[in-house]
């Protein structure tokens, strides 16, 4: 799985969208937004984000990692990669279905 923020709900929506469409995820979500606080350029910044939840596949990460940083707008976009340690077969099968490593 894939956590990423967005700076607004077009951008995450477009990114989801253009995942989806190039088979790098099976399944974009997208909670509500969320308060950021974090250091830049020797500043504390506080920003509204909007988080995807990327199900993907292991193989299919490098693509998907570059797909993504080529199209976010952030100069250095929040792309965080955690594995899956476990999940319902049937599942996890269908991400694997989905998604064109």
């Amino acid at each position: 799985m894939v956590i990423c923020n967005c700076p607004d709900a077009a951008c995450a929506e477009r990114l989801a969208t253009g995942l989806l469409a190039a088979r790098l995820a099976a399944c974009v979500s997208r909670p509500a937004a969320v308060t950021s606080t974090y250091h830049w350029n020797g500043a504390i910044e506080t920003a509204q984000e909007f988080p995807l939840h990327i199900k993907t596949s292991l193989s299919a990460w490098p693509r998907l990692q570059a797909w993504l940083a080529g199209q976010h707008p952030y100069d250095v976009p929040e792309i965080i990669a955690l594995p899956i340690v476990a999940g319902l077969p049937d599942y996890l099968a269908w991400i694997n279905q989905e998604v064109n490593a």
